[in-house]
Parts: C-alpha cells; sequence; structure tokens
C-alpha cells in the first residue's frame, strides 16, 4: 500500500483554484480510478500518464490504483493535470521521495513518450498557486518564461517526465532535444551539462522599462488617414480618455483606417496591466512564442459573423472560453459593419461595456472574465453606403434605411460616448494637396501627457481614466466651472440626453479639458464633448493655444 500527494491548478475562466492531487495504491487487480469531478479531456489522461511512465523508463504499478482530485465540488478539465497525476503515481510507489514533491504545484501535459507538452492558461494558474502559498513550480519549458513573470516563486522548466523525476530524484538528468526553435542553448550548458532548468522568481525583471506609447515602426500611421480632421480628433479623445466611439460614414472614407491605427496611440501598458492581459491570451492559448508578456495594447477585430458566446465569452467544451470583449480587456475591440452583427450579440455587450467585465453563467457554474475595453463601432449609413448626401445614387428605400440604422439599439449607442460622421475624401485631401496630417507619435504624446493629467488627479483613487470615474463621482469631487453645464442640463430636461448620457459628456469634457492642459473643463468643453456626442454642432471651440 503506498499514498502520494502533489498539487495542480484547476482553471475557471481566469482564477485558478489549486487541486490536490492525490494517488493510493492497493492490493488487487490493476486498475486505474479517477475521480474528482474530471472533464472527458482529463479522464483520458489515464492512458497518457500511464504511457508517458513507461516510455520514460519507469515501472507502472501493478496494483489497485485510484487517483483523488481535491476539492472533488470544482469542475476540473484540461490536459495540464497530466504532469501532477504522474507525479503522485510515482509518489505512491516509491518512485519519487515524498519530500520532493511536498509544496510543489505541477503543471503540464504528457505526450505517450514522456515529454511535457505545453498548456493555455500557466500564467493565471501559478498566480493562483503564489497566491496560494506555494513558491515552487514546475511547468513545460516552452511556458517557463510566462511562470517566471510571477515574483517570488520558483519555476522549474522541464521537456520531459524523465528529467522531472532526475530532478525531483537527485539522479543526472537526462538532455531532451528542444520542442520549440532556440531554446537546446537554453538547458545545455558548453560543457554538456543541463543548466538552466530552475529559474528564479523574475517578476518585475522581466517587464520592459520601454516608455512611451504603444507605437512600433511596423505600425500603422495615423498620417496616412486623408483628411477628417474631426473622426481624427475623436479618435485622439478617445484614446485619452478610454472613451467609446461610433463612426459612421461611407465606403472608403477611412473608418477602419482610424480604427486600426486607434491602439498605437494607447501607451504602454502598466505591469498590473500587462498580467492581466497575459492571462486572458494565456488561457486563450493566443500567446505569441518567446513573447511571454503582452506590453502593449490588444486589438481584437471579429468578424461580423460572430456569435454573442464569440463575442462575450462562452463555449461548453471545458468550460466558458474568454470572448473578443475579454481579448481586447485594456486594448481596442472594433466591430466593422457594426449593423451586419447579430442583434443579439451587440445587446450582449452593453454589461461589459458598463461594468468593465462580464459574467458568464452556466450550468457547471459562473465565470467572471475582465472586460475593460475601448470599443470602436464602424458603419455605413445604409445597406448600400451611399446615404451621405442628396445626388449619391442611393437606391435603398427609407423603410431599409430605418431598418439598418436600428440595428444598433439605443440602449447600446447610449453607452457610447463620441459619434462621429465621417465624410467622404475629397480630391485635394486624398493627393496631399493640403499637407500631410499628424503622425502617431505627434497624438500619441498628447494622448500620453493627459492620461498623466488624469492619472494625477486620481492619484488616491482606484481610477486612471476618464471613461471610468462614475458621473456621481465628477460632479461633487470634480465639478466643472460654473454655468459649464447649461447646455447638457438643457437637452436633459428636453429628453435629448439621459441621465447616463449626461455623464458620459461630463466624461468627455474632462477629457478636452486634460488634452488643452486646463484645470477643469468649462462651457467650451462640455459644448464640444456634446456636439461629439449628438453631432449637432454648438459652436466652435477656442484653438488650443488661445485656451492656455
Amino acid at each position: 500500500m503506498g499514498f502520494g500527494r502533489t498539487c495542480a491548478v484547476a482553471l475557471i475562466g481566469v482564477e485558478g483554484v489549486v487541486v490536490e492531487v492525490q494517488a493510493d495504491l492497493e492490493p488487487g487487480v490493476a486498475a486505474f480510478s479517477l475521480v474528482g469531478l474530471p472533464d472527458k479531456s482529463l479522464v483520458e489522461s489515464r492512458d497518457r500518464v500511464r504511457a508517458a511512465v513507461v516510455n520514460s523508463g519507469a515501472e507502472w504499478p501493478q496494483r489497485k490504483l485510484t487517483v483523488g482530485l481535491s476539492p472533488a465540488a470544482v469542475p476540473k478539465s484540461g490536459s495540464g493535470f497530466d504532469l501532477a497525476v504522474a507525479a503522485a503515481v510515482m509518489g505512491a510507489a516509491d518512485r519519487i521521495p515524498p519530500t520532493a514533491l511536498s509544496g510543489l504545484v505541477l503543471i503540464g501535459e504528457l505526450d505517450l513518450d514522456g515529454r511535457v507538452r505545453a498548456v493555455p492558461g500557466v500564467l493565471p494558474a501559478v498566480l493562483a498557486a503564489a497566491d496560494a502559498g506555494f513558491r515552487q513550480v514546475v511547468v513545460p519549458q516552452a511556458c517557463a518564461a510566462e511562470a517566471a513573470l510571477v515574483p517570488e516563486v520558483s519555476v522549474l522548466g522541464v521537456r520531459s517526465l524523465a528529467q522531472l523525476i532526475a530532478v525531483l530524484t537527485g539522479a543526472e538528468v537526462p538532455f531532451e532535444e528542444a520542442q520549440v526553435p532556440g531554446a537546446a542553448s537554453a538547458l545545455r550548458g558548453p560543457d554538456g551539462a543541463v543548466t538552466g532548468l530552475l529559474l528564479p522568481a523574475a517578476g518585475a525583471g522581466l517587464l520592459s522599462s520601454r516608455t512611451g506609447s504603444g507605437a512600433t515602426a511596423r505600425s500603422p500611421d495615423l498620417a496616412d488617414v486623408a483628411g477628417q480632421p474631426a473622426a481624427r480628433r475623436a479618435v485622439e479623445v478617445a484614446a485619452a480618455g478610454g472613451h467609446h466611439l461610433y463612426l459612421s460614414g461611407p465606403p472608403g472614407a477611412g473608418k477602419t483606417m482610424l480604427a486600426e491605427r486607434l491602439p498605437a496611440l494607447l501607451p504602454t501598458l502598466s505591469r498590473r496591466d500587462s498580467l492581466e492581459v497575459t492571462a486572458v491570451h494565456s488561457v486563450a492559448g493566443i500567446l505569441p512564442p518567446g513573447e511571454p508578456l503582452v506590453r502593449t495594447a490588444p486589438y481584437c477585430a471579429p468578424h461580423h459573423s460572430a456569435t454573442m458566446q464569440a463575442l462575450v465569452g462562452g463555449g461548453s467544451g471545458g468550460g466558458p472560453r474568454p470572448g473578443a470583449v475579454s481579448l481586447a480587456h485594456r486594448g481596442v475591440l472594433f466591430l466593422d459593419e457594426a449593423p451586419e452583427f447579430s442583434c443579439r450579440a451587440l445587446d450582449a455587450l452593453r454589461q461589459p461595456l458598463e461594468c468593465g467585465h462580464v459574467v458568464v453563467a452556466r450550468a457547471a457554474g459562473v465565470v467572471r472574465l475582465p472586460a475593460r475595453f475601448l470599443m470602436v463601432l464602424a458603419a455605413n449609413p445604409c445597406p448600400c453606403g451611399r446615404h451621405y448626401a442628396h445626388g449619391t445614387g442611393c437606391d435603398c428605400p427609407p423603410a431599409a434605411i430605418r431598418r439598418y440604422q436600428a440595428r444598433l439599439s439605443g440602449p447600446l449607442l447610449d453607452r457610447v460616448d463620441l459619434r462621429v460622421e465621417v465624410e467622404p475624401v475629397s480630391r485635394s485631401d486624398l493627393l496631399g494637396s493640403g499637407g500631410r496630417s499628424e503622425s502617431t507619435e505627434v497624438v500619441a504624446a498628447r494622448v500620453r501627457e493627459a492620461r498623466e493629467r488624469a492619472a494625477a488627479r486620481f492619484a488616491h483613487t482606484t481610477w486612471t481614466l476618464n471613461a471610468e470615474v462614475p458621473g456621481h463621482e465628477l460632479r461633487t469631487r470634480w465639478p466643472v466651472a460654473p454655468g459649464a453645464l447649461d447646455l447638457a442640463e438643457r437637452d436633459l430636461e428636453r429628453g435629448l440626453l439621459t441621465a447616463r448620457g449626461l455623464d458620459r459628456v461630463l466624461r468627455v469634457a474632462w477629457t478636452l479639458a486634460d488634452l488643452a492642459a486646463r484645470t477643469r473643463p468649462g462651457a467650451d468643453e462640455v459644448a464640444t464633448a456634446l456636439e461629439l456626442r449628438t453631432g449637432v454642432p454648438r459652436g466652435v471651440a477656442l484653438p488650443r493655444e488661445e485656451r492656455r
């Protein structure tokens, strides 16, 4: 009779729960039972683990084997438990000393030949282990850099089960060929010895110290957009304050170009935001090879045929998965041809737009996923796209135009701060006779300065952007200039503006004040914010130099 235990992590959304993996060997007919609410992929680990142990040169115990996953009430899915199950079985068979498994968390999938394969969700799993007090984790070598992002946790990256057994028993560690290009040099030293298996807690050391905006030399430049001064200004305001944006105009006017250049205006992610975004992308399995940490604002542009589950998250196999709103967390979600999306999918965005997260409820449980993003909607004025001026040849009947525009519901548009009509590009703008527009670098510098002013104002709060601050807090703690809200209050009384709309106008006004380096918004900023929201001209704002 033998008993062995170690630990793994079960992922529920982007949050992890430490699971104790227990292996019990008893006399009887050779059998392998796995209990503790495993899903099908986890049940199949019995065959993977048995073959991996045998092909790693170890003897499989020919007794009755029961492996339990505790707590049993937590659903467990995926192949990331393979390594922990194999280690627990080896511990029960006295192949690995129990002291070597004490305080160790193991994550990884096993191939039949004993190689350790990378699994999604390593970063949130290691974060959960660290929160539970564990300081040593074993992960696939391909995921070691990702796991080492967590401070105060030592990471052991292995390529095979044979390597793990050798490390835990003190034997000579066999060399394994790298499964990913360029990884061999990390494990084999100049003298042929195996090195670099153990990575100390890297933590903050892996975060780039690069400053400035997220723009790179290869990023599309805002100067490529011909004309569109109003739309360019709206994009700058959206980037500075984190405001949602709706671009409406004919095909070929530059709506998609503006949206694609918006992420480059956003500053580099902070360490906290980088870990949040990386955790989501790790669970989704879309982290690029060799780049364990996401440093720039993500950009997600799903096709208009995307389902509601694809947008907000869901799915049945293995539990709910992050959707587009979570993949765009701390970045930009661009919905091109927005009226072509299903109405149910668009209206499902209303909760994450308001609270910054999405709650996916299924029979197996409830998952909370982060979803604080900057949404950009782009739409044509009608099905044919030519209903923007008289004499442009629009053949759409009025009823078809109304139905098309009504596909974007009122409650959804009420959550959009900026609504801009994108005009057709003129000949002079297209041929460049009007001069080259401002580049991404120039606009990103203004955005960065505006965000710094907002961050200084919210230094002792939980908010960092104007778009995140509740309207009540803005009205009471940071009042605008006397009489500045007269126009907005008049629209509220006439029913042209909702209470939510008034709060969003106030947030945009604060962003305009930050861009203009003013201490608080005045009537000019509020009028501009109203114009950006309603499309109705409220007077021309003074130039930035005059307002200073």
